[in-house]
C-alpha cells in the first residue's frame, strides 16, 4: 500500500451522535495508517484538540448546539491548526463556501466508501484537498477560480514572496501534496510547511485552496515559477 512507510495519521472525529463515531472509528482503526486519538461531540472538539493536537479532524458540519462551522473557526484558530475536513450527511453546497473561507481542507459524505476513507484522511494529512459531494465539489471549484469577495485581489498580490514562495504557490495551484512539492524542489516537507505557513500569512488566506485562489484570480492559472 502506498502509505504504509509513513507514519500513523492521528485523527479527531467530531460528531454528536455516537453511533456516526463508533462507525469512523471502526473504520479508521482497521488501517495502519491512521490511528484515532480521540473521539468526542462539538463542545469538547477544541479542547480535545489542544490537548491531542491530532493532523486531521474530521469535524461534522450539522450539530446542535456547537455548530461544525463554528467549531472549524475555532479549530483553525488554534496556535498550531489541525487539518479539518467536514463532514456531512448531505450535500448541501450552501455552507461549502463559508467552511472554504474559515479553512477547511474538504468535505467527505458520510456514505463515502469506507475503503476510500483511510486514503482521504493521508490525502488531507499530506496536504491535500478532499471533496466527495457532487455539489459541494462544483462550488470548491468556482471558488477555486475566483476566491470568495473579501480575498485579495489584484497583480500586485504576489509582489512580496521570495522566489521560493513562488515556486511553492505554483505547485499548490497545480494540486500538489507538500510530499511532492518538496520531491519537486530538492526540500523537506517541513522547509514547504514553513513556506505555506508564510504564504497564508502574506496573502492573508486560511487555507491552500485559498491559496490556489490567489493564483487563478491573479494570473489566470499561469506558472508563477
Amino acid at each position: 500500500m502506498l502509505y504504509d512507510s509513513r507514519p500513523p495519521v492521528r485523527v479527531l472525529l467530531v460528531d454528536d451522535e455516537e453511533l456516526v463515531r463508533t462507525a469512523l472509528h471502526r473504520i479508521l482503526d482497521a488501517a495502519g495508517a491512521v490511528t484515532v486519538v480521540a473521539a468526542c461531540d462539538g463542545p469538547d472538539a477544541v479542547a480535545t484538540a489542544r490537548r491531542l493536537a491530532p493532523d486531521v479532524v474530521l469535524l461534522d458540519i450539522d450539530m446542535p448546539g456547537a455548530g461544525g462551522l463554528d467549531v472549524l473557526r475555532e479549530l483553525r484558530a488554534l496556535p498550531d491548526p489541525p487539518v479539518v475536513a467536514m463532514l456531512t450527511a448531505l450535500d448541501r453546497a450552501d455552507h461549502v463556501e463559508r467552511a472554504l473561507r474559515d479553512g477547511a481542507a474538504g468535505f467527505l459524505l458520510k456514505t463515502t466508501d469506507p475503503r476510500l476513507f483511510v486514503d482521504a484522511v493521508r490525502l488531507l494529512a499530506a496536504g491535500g484537498v478532499i471533496c466527495t459531494p457532487p455539489g459541494s465539489a462544483a462550488v470548491l471549484g468556482r471558488w477555486a477560480r475566483s476566491g470568495p469577495a473579501a480575498a485579495p485581489a489584484g497583480p500586485d498580490d504576489l509582489s512580496g514572496l521570495t522566489d521560493r514562495e513562488r515556486d511553492v504557490l505554483a505547485l499548490i495551484a497545480a494540486g500538489l501534496a507538500n510530499a511532492d512539492i518538496a520531491t519537486h524542489l530538492g526540500m523537506g516537507v517541513t522547509t514547504v510547511k514553513t513556506h505555506i505557513g508564510a504564504l497564508k500569512r502574506k496573502l492573508a488566506v486560511t487555507s491552500r485552496v485559498g491559496l490556489a485562489a490567489v493564483v487563478h484570480r491573479t494570473t489566470g492559472g499561469r506558472d508563477q515559477g
